[in-house]
């Protein structure tokens, strides 16, 4: 298998992990938010966020309408999957077409 195939799919493969952990994070938080159960720390939900799980943050915030009443996750949650795509489009460039 060619090398920086093997590396997208890894990439891709952790990328997928990564916004599944970021999504079940605030489905978990919302049903204990439900419940009066203790929460997950905002933090918490701001560094699975932040560590590529950009879409899963956004997609449970909106599809789950959890955090949409703060401002600072409306605002840096999309910041944040912006981010992560550029990020991702210039590793995909230099790893493919330089």
């Amino acid at each position: 298998m060619d090398p920086k195939l093997l590396i997208a799919l890894v990439v891709l493969a952790l990328l997928v992990i990564a916004n599944i952990v970021s999504f079940v994070l605030m489905w978990h938080d919302k049903n204990c938010a439900k419940k009066g159960k203790w929460r997950v720390p905002e933090a918490t939900l701001f560094i699975a966020t932040g560590c590529f799980g950009g879409l899963g943050g956004v997609l449970g915030m909106n599809i789950l309408r959890h955090k949409t009443q703060h401002w600072y996750f409306k605002l840096f949650f999309p910041v944040m999957l912006v981010v992560q795509i550029i990020i991702l489009a210039v590793g995909a460039y230099f790893l493919f077409l330089k």
